[in-house]
């Protein structure tokens, strides 16, 4: 459902050179997985026979041993609809090799064979096992009383609902994933989805860290999922000890770890997106070029015997376990966020920098409203500074006083200048205002969009002519979040001459503002923490009669946090909108109830597609993160597209 798929790897307990009773710990936890409604099962290497039987796989008894129990574990699974692949020794005209047996419902779809056999240290497969010619067709063998085929396979599943992705699944075997071209990244670039690899991989000291790393890394260069299954207890003798080390990582994140060292066995489940891969295939185009993946020596196995289509058993929302973050911007690991705050500050400062470089402008001209935006901007402007060797006094703080500007706001935009050593200057554009809006006939005491805007424009033609008189260059100060709703006037605070937060969402500038906070002296420190206290407004209508702020956005628009959660995942992977409520209600559960998000993501839905014009001509502005709507870079669109076919999809059409 969704494009998730529930899998499993695992490695349990296991007899060497016992395949009977390997066998039926094979189908122990094929139920297992059956009853807890997973949907693909990888076992680990030579679970069948036991990977360190050494010189036993010269003998028949061994070998016949184990294709029998490969027949006995098909015959006992035919009623499991899963997927399942395990490892086992296949003795063919040519040689001995080391296999995974993939099946489901007692069929055996394909034996592929190990093509990279380690030979070194405690390491010796090629004593016994033949390796695999990379290039050699797949051919079709009889064996545990099914034909089926041998070698390099994809497996292809069809979408289980209208709308769902296909899902192709490859596999390969311990070592084969070590190699720099690796048969799963041949599979990757021939389509496959998601990388079962049956693994007997020793525990060694540094070498679980180095293991996690290696597959976070392999599933991010591969755009993948990698599935992986390693030898376990019962393992473990003379000179060797195995952990069962379990693992599922998709595209560069590790989504779930078993115990390892469990007497019993290890396992982890993980609700794998598949969408999301296809997603980030159609964005980085190499993976439409199979001339990198060589000759096609890899079939496709798509049906069982050339007649029914391979299905997978089919996911409910209940079965998907899978948590979604909130705050996808926003690290939730302290030290990482830190960082990241680090990083974004250093991004907006250097592009700002060589902006003043190259202009050769001699002051910076901010729009200081004591509001969030343009606190995060003058912090930006104040790195900028120190890494020019100039001093604060090169900025130009300019606040604008308005029908709707708070005593606090206004307070706060003075103190910030003051602690930050930055030249203030007060304007109150009220006068202005009136003036001009009598000048169009306009009644000042109708309180509409042109009343509003009318402030919103005086503020910038003040902005952009103090920068022509003295030399300096306008600071924009919207951010991400305000772009994707255009929540923001055009040609107003839409515009500027560089805007350092246009890669910036909302929902991650108050922790930038926040990060700033804890290295500022407790001034400053103080100042920033009611800014952060402060109703996110544009301050464009009068105050109520305590004289605190009345126009709050996120009574008009909703919580910013939501909406952030919708960009991210509308404009980093494609998720459609069912999906993306599906998501949001697993994220904000116990916050927010499903109408009131369907809302959410509706009005999220028309205001993007209905405010493109907005973005269309944006001024330049770095781009910190994966997201952007940069015109110029990530986000191409025309302005006068409809969103009608989105909100259809929302509706459920």
């Amino acid at each position: 459902m969704y494009g998730f798929i529930k899998v499993r790897a695992a490695a349990p307990r296991v007899f060497p050179a016992n395949p009977a009773l390997n066998a039926k710990a094979a189908v122990a936890a094929i139920r297992d997985a059956a009853e807890a409604k997973v949907q693909v099962i990888v076992l680990p290497e030579l679970f069948l026979s036991g990977y360190s039987c050494g010189d036993l796989f010269r003998q028949g008894a061994l070998l016949k041993g184990c294709e029998a129990a490969l027949k006995a574990l098909l015959e006992q699974t035919t009623r499991y609809k899963l997927l399942c692949a395990v490892g086992l020794p296949v003795q063919t005209r040519d040689g001995l090799y080391n296999c995974a047996a993939v099946f489901q419902s007692g069929v055996l779809l394909g034996l592929i064979p190990k093509s990279y056999l380690p030979n070194h240290n405690e390491y010796y497969e090629k004593r016994w096992f033949t390796p695999y010619p990379k290039k050699r067709q797949t051919s079709t063998i009889d064996f545990a009383g099914q034909s089926c085929p041998f070698g390099s396979s994809i497996f292809e599943f069809c979408a289980a609902s209208p709308g769902a992705p296909t899902v192709k699944i490859g596999v390969e075997i311990c070592e084969d994933m070590w190699m720099p071209i690796s048969p799963g990244t041949e599979y990757a670039l021939h389509g496959a989805q998601l990388i079962l690899n049956l693994s007997a991989s020793d525990a060694l000291v540094g070498k679980q860290q180095y293991r996690r790393e290696l597959l976070r890394q392999y599933s991010g260069k591969n755009l993948c999922v990698v599935a992986y299954a390693s030898a376990g207890a019962g393992e473990s003798s003379t000179d060797l000890v195995f952990s069962g080390a379990c693992a599922v990582a998709e595209n560069g994140a590790i989504l779930s770890e078993g115990e390892r060292f469990r007497q019993a066995g290890s396992y982890c489940d993980a609700c794998i997106d598949v969408c999301r891969i296809d997603s980030e295939r159609i964005n980085y185009t190499f993976f439409d070029n199979l001339d990198r993946a060589g000759e096609d020596y890899v079939s496709y196995i798509s049906s069982v015997k050339g007649e029914q289509p391979l299905r997978l058993p089919e996911l409910t929302e209940n079965d998907i376990e899978r948590r979604f973050d909130p705050t996808p911007f926003v690290p939730s690991n302290t030290n990482e966020r830190a960082e990241r705050c680090a990083e974004i500050l250093n991004i907006q400062a250097a592009g700002l920098a060589q902006r003043v470089s190259h202009t050769g402008s001699k002051r910076l001209v901010l729009g200081l409203s004591g509001g969030l935006d343009s606190t995060l901007a003058l912090i930006v402007c104040a790195k900028t500074c120190s890494l020019l060797e100039r001093p604060a006094s090169d900025i130009l703080c300019v606040s604008m006083p308005g029908f709707g500007t708070t005593r606090r706001t206004k307070s706060n935009a003075k103190a910030l200048a003051s602690a930050f050593g930055a030249e203030y200057k007060e304007i109150d554009i009220t006068a202005a205002c009136e003036r001009h809006m009598a000048d169009i006939g306009h009644d000042s005491s109708v309180h509409d969009i042109t009343y509003e805007n009318t402030q919103a424009r005086e503020r910038t033609q003040i902005l952009m002519d103090l920068a022509n008189a003295c030399g300096g260059l306008v600071v924009g100060t919207g951010d991400l979040s305000e772009l994707a709703l255009g929540w923001c006037t055009y040609n107003a605070d839409h515009m500027s001459m560089y805007g350092v937060n246009a890669g910036v969402p909302k929902s991650l500038v108050r922790y930038l503002v926040d990060y700033f906070a804890q290295g500022a002296d407790s001034a400053l420190a103080a100042v920033l923490r009611d800014v952060l206290d402060t109703p996110v407004s544009p301050e464009l209508l009068p105050p109520d009669e305590n004289g605190r702020i009345a126009q709050k956005t996120e009574e008009i628009l909703g919580d910013y946090t939501v909406h952030d959660f919708f960009l991210y995942h509308f404009l980093r992977f494609g998720t459609e909108p069912q999906k993306l409520l599906f998501m949001a209600k697993r994220a904000f559960a116990g916050r927010y109830d499903e109408p009131s998000l369907r809302r959410l993501l509706e009005l999220f839905l028309r205001r993007f597609f209905s405010q493109q014009f907005k973005r269309s001509c944006l001024p330049d502005g770095p781009k910190v993160g994966t997201v952007s709507l940069s015109p110029r870079g990530d986000w191409r669109m025309p302005s006068d597209v409809s969103a009608d076919a989105w909100l259809s999809r929302l509706a459920g059409g």
